[in-house]
């Protein structure tokens, strides 16, 4: 699984928004990881920002 993988499935198991940092510590990844992720996923539309720097999966 690569990065974006990683971050959507976390994404996905939260029941709630997560920040950059609450990623990184459940999935085990770099901050710096999350981070590109987190932009290539909004890019292409896969997660949304319901506030500012919380996460989440559509």
């Amino acid at each position: 699984m690569d990065a974006k993988e990683i971050v959507l499935k976390t994404l996905r198991e939260s029941s709630e928004p997560l920040r950059p940092s609450d990623i990184v510590e459940k999935s085990g990844l770099d901050k710096k990881e999350v981070e590109k992720a987190i932009k290539e996923l909004k890019k292409e539309d896969l997660i949304m920002s319901p506030k500012r720097c919380y996460y989440s999966a559509k």
